[in-house]
């Protein structure tokens, strides 16, 4: 207690100047002193509690924020700076600092002290704490774009670049820290060139596309330009940097560092929305195309970036947008582009990604641009028209992945005043597509599933479910299951289907049954016994057939997945989950309806500890009485049951013997109250403190975390 003694005698001098100016009354500095006791008091304990730090310091930002409101309110007469002014924000660098010796390794707590420093001015903390981050976190990117940051505000460019190429060194597969190093070089081109049109320095005519002249050493956003860097140029250099040599050579390292698509994905969407001259951007982003097509030939998602490159410029060139032909004009030429990858014959060389790559990528292209809901029916009916015209182009079977996104695009657009096909010839279409899919399986030595043949069917199914007949649907989901016997969303998608009528449940053992007869089958029949587990969710009810609403119902889907079904542990884990879940809102269930959940869970229990899973079974059920039923002796009788069963017993205890103690740390927790934990709570006290009252106690109960 001697610590909590001293702070609180270092307090005396600011409290005493506080109240003398009459920011505080008498029982709100009382309250102030009992408040910081009970954090001081906190922070001393044995074993240290990073949250306890980050209460104090959120009741101390919301002190010093409603310090500030009364002293503009009172409207005191200037004065000299007394201790009161600084010591609060003080404080709460004080009680950081303690906290950082404690958690050295938090790298978010580093985060939120720099923050701090920076919302409160402190310039020359902030980059002493930077650079101890830095320090201390060398493999932590963000730790050096914040204090990169901070250079580049308040110390010039050359610091800045500097410590990301520092930090670029470290962690070159960082592609965080990549797209910050060029967002800096650009930030520091367009700077220069604001500067420069405000010297007079002549620079080509069409670089100045009208922008607004920035203020005389600093570009956009207040970068500070190096007059030293800047004097040294020459007229070649200025034209050069002008021309986006040093971004160029940035992003040269960027792809050597890093040759990934999301590296040149983050760059390109940089480049394109960066605010800078329209010709700079372009020949920025044809640099990154070269150096995308060397760095990723055969990638298809590239093909795709380089083709979709002046869509990616539509939200930064609004003025060339608006008539919309520009639009228009990026659409086609990114559908052409890919659509010459696709047909083009030498797919098989490097160059070219893989044939069911580049399918796969231009299908999600057409579909996430027809999935627009502003964009023009029109430009949908255009690509769709482009996709089934290169389906029926093709020599070769055409892509499943293909003939998929044609049929779900068909079903999506079906709804437009001129839909691309009605819903007649719909059907024609899938089921061409499914039986040519099926021709090319048997008809190979070694049949293989081509890629995006469950799409495919799965696309031929939901046809069949929106314009066809019953029969038709059935007749669709026998032929799926023959074509693709092991794929176990085919075997799902109709025992949904069949869930809404009243012979679901015999439709869905009659699938049970069939998915026993081949050994090939087995994970077709765990996936149906996971979809009858859910099924048995108390409260499940309604228009869905296959729900068993009633503890009866449920006791007979137990006992048929026990005597006539192979269920796996996983399958009884998830049926104990689904039955110990707590009851919904529909009411609470008399005590013999208790008595028979509580046999049948037991029951569930047995099943899952004969599959061999013993020591989570045992946890779960013994977890279920702890909690649900409050029965702690019950469920240590479960755990010794467990230890002397053989192996792994002591593994058990020791598993039990952790989550008692996180109960009982749950429950203290929960005597002391739900204060709010993490970095938001610092956030919240201090916009609680924005709102406080006037005066008395009602603004210091806004204060208290």
């Amino acid at each position: 207690m001697e610590r909590v003694q001293f702070q609180q005698e270092q307090m005396l001098a600011e409290l005493k100047d506080l109240g003398e100016k009459g920011l505080f009354s008498a029982s709100e500095i009382k309250h102030i002193i009992k408040k910081r006791t009970a954090f001081e008091t906190a922070l001393v304990r044995r074993i240290p509690n990073k949250n306890d730090y980050l209460r104090y310091a959120a009741y101390e930002m919301g002190l010093e924020a409603l310090r500030r409101k009364r002293v503009a309110r009172l409207k005191l007469p200037k004065s000299a700076p007394s201790i009161s002014d600084h010591a609060l924000t003080r404080r709460q660098f004080h009680i950081f600092e303690r906290a950082l010796q404690k958690f050295k390794s938090d790298v978010p707590l580093w985060l939120q002290y720099l923050r701090v420093a920076q919302r409160a001015g402190a310039r020359a903390l902030a980059g002493r704490i930077a650079a101890r981050a830095v320090q201390l976190h060398p493999r932590t990117p963000a730790l050096y774009v914040l204090a990169a940051a901070h250079e580049l505000a308040h110390s010039g460019m050359g610091a800045a670049r500097v410590l990301l190429q520092r930090g670029l060194r470290l962690n070159a597969g960082a592609a965080e820290m990549w797209r910050e190093y060029v967002r800096l070089e650009l930030g520091f081109v367009e700077a220069v060139r604001r500067r420069w049109d405000v010297l007079g320095i002549a620079v080509d005519e069409d670089e100045k596309d009208g922008s607004v002249v920035g203020g005389e050493g600093r570009g956009k956003g207040g970068e500070r330009v190096d007059r030293a860097e800047e004097e040294a140029m020459g007229d070649a250099a200025r034209r050069a940097v002008m021309d986006g040599a040093i971004v160029r050579h940035a992003i040269d390292a960027a792809a050597k560092a890093l040759p990934t698509i999301e590296l040149f994905r983050g760059l390109q969407t940089l480049i394109a929305g960066y605010p800078a001259p329209g010709s700079l951007r372009r020949s920025l982003l044809d640099h990154l195309d070269v150096r995308l097509a060397e760095s990723l030939p055969g990638d298809a998602a590239g093909v795709v970036l380089r083709a979709t490159r002046g869509l990616a410029l539509a939200p930064a060139e609004e003025e060339e947008f608006a008539g919309g032909s520009t639009l228009v004009d990026a659409l086609r030429r990114a559908n052409e582009e890919m659509l010459a990858a696709l047909r083009a014959d030498t797919m098989t060389e490097r160059r070219w990604p893989p044939r069911d790559a580049m399918a796969g990528a231009y299908a999600q292209f057409v579909e996430e641009w027809c999935g627009k809901e502003d964009l023009d029916a029109h430009l949908k009916l255009y690509l769709v028209g482009s996709l089934h015209a290169l389906i029926k182009r093709q020599t070769e079977t055409p892509s499943a992945i293909l003939l998929a996104a044609h049929v779900r695009l068909l079903l999506a657009l079906a709804h437009l005043p001129a839909p691309p096909a009605p819903p007649s010839r719909i059907l024609r279409i899938a089921r061409r597509y499914t039986s040519t899919t099926t021709i090319t399986i048997t008809t190979t030595i070694t049949p293989t599933t081509p890629p995006g043949a469950k799409d495919l069917w799965l696309a031929r199914l939901h046809a069949e479910s929106a314009h066809g007949t019953a029969d038709s649907v059935a007749e669709a989901c026998t032929r799926a299951r023959r074509a693709l016997p092991t794929c176990a969303e085919i075997w799902l998608w109709g025992a949904d289907h069949s869930s809404s009528s009243s012979s679901s449940w015999e439709e869905f053992e009659r699938l049970l049954a069939e998915s026993m007869r081949d050994a090939a089958l087995r994970d077709v029949h765990q996936s149906l016994l996971l979809r009858v587990a859910e099924s048995m969710c108390r409260g499940a009810g309604g228009s869905d057939g296959l729900a068993a609403g009633t503890t009866v119902e449920r006791r007979a889907r137990v006992e048929h997945m026990a005597r006539r079904c192979l269920p796996s542990a996983r399958v009884w884990a998830r049926t104990f989950a689904v039955l110990a879940s707590p009851k919904t809102e529909a009411g609470t269930a008399a005590e013999a309806e208790e008595e028979e959940e509580e046999a049948l869970l037991r029951e569930v229990y047995e099943y899952w500890r004969g599959t061999g899973d013993v020591e989570e079974a045992t946890l779960a059920w013994a977890q279920w009485l702890l909690h649900a039923r409050k029965r702690g002796e019950e469920a240590m009788r479960v755990i010794s049951r467990a230890r002397h069963h053989g192996a792994g017993g002591a593994a058990v205890a020791q598993r039990w013997a952790e989550i008692v103690r996180q109960q009982e740390e749950a429950e203290r927790q929960e005597d002391k109250g739900n204060d709010d934990t993490g970095s938001a709570e610092s956030a919240a006290a201090a916009a609680a403190v924005e709102e406080a009252g006037d005066s008395g106690s009602k603004e210091m109960s806004h204060v208290a975390p």
